[in-house]
């Protein structure tokens, strides 16, 4: 399922919808590419390029699942709008759980490695970037072609665990399979208690949703009732974890998760 999403220097990629890639990404016959009748001469073509395209993006995103689980590596895909602290939580992550589970990090980023380099030294088995910037001026988020060529430079041998960082970005990331097996999503409390309404793709697609930020509730206007409300309306299944990354509430949680998803998921283990 899929759309044409167009950035403001003009440039356009394709962005597959993250309901049908959620429930039913494996149904072909749920794919949809927008309405382009307004298009006469090209509307056609333009949908057939489009299905291709996306068509290519699912065919790599199931040969990287293969490929992870022919190396026992359970991988979850982490996104999170800029700024809603992925890599701050990454970092007590690696901290509480790198002595019992090996963890890669695959750090996805538009320009530089300074995520990456936040999290150097502290237990990951192996982290590789990939940086966007060579797609139209940066692309805003990893797709499968991207996520493939970073796995290329993991020692699959040496991780249990796989953590896919994504492109800061509150509904591109959601839109493409990469080949996890869970989907996490990390939303900051400043963001406002109405943006699962607003943008429902990725809140919709998460199987967790790490509600971060959380020690700065008392000095904030923010309704955590009507977040968790408006989270239920639109995911009812996503479990939710209210945490600080900073502060360290609810990352003995947060890990939890990981732990049980790399239990259920991993095929044979190490």
């Amino acid at each position: 399922m899929g759309r044409f999403h167009v950035h403001a220097d003009g440039t356009g990629h394709v962005h597959e919808l993250a309901e049908a890639d959620h429930v039913h990404h494996d149904d072909q016959s749920m794919r949809d590419v927008g309405d382009h009748s307004g298009y006469a001469e090209t509307g056609s073509t333009r949908v057939t390029i489009l299905e291709n395209l996306l068509s290519e993006n699912d065919r790599v995103a199931d040969d990287n699942a293969g490929r992870l689980h022919d190396a026992g590596v359970c991988a979850v895909n982490l996104m999170s709008s800029p700024g809603a602290g992925k890599t701050t939580l990454l970092r007590t992550t690696l901290q509480r759980l790198a002595e019992q589970i090996r963890i890669g990090v695959l750090e996805g980023d538009i320009a530089t490695r300074l995520d990456a380099d936040q999290l150097e030294g502290l237990g990951a088995a192996a982290i590789s970037v990939v940086n966007t910037s060579a797609g139209f001026g940066g692309e805003c988020h990893l797709d499968a072609v991207m996520v493939r060529s970073g796995l290329g430079r993991m020692p699959l041998d040496r991780i249990d665990l796989l953590i896919i960082e994504n492109v800061g970005n509150l509904v591109c990331p959601a839109e493409f399979r990469v080949g996890e097996q869970a989907r996490a999503m990390v939303y900051a409390v400043t963001e406002g208690e109405e943006k699962p309404l607003k943008y429902p793709v990725m809140f919709r697609a998460a199987d967790v949703v790490v509600v971060n930020k959380v020690d700065l509730l008392p000095h904030l206007d923010f309704d955590l009732d009507a977040f968790l409300g408006n989270l239920t309306s639109v995911n009812p299944t996503a479990q939710v974890i209210l945490a600080s990354a900073r502060t360290g509430e609810g990352v003995d949680e947060w890990c939890a998760w990981l732990a049980d998803r790399h239990a259920e998921l991993a095929p044979t283990g190490h």
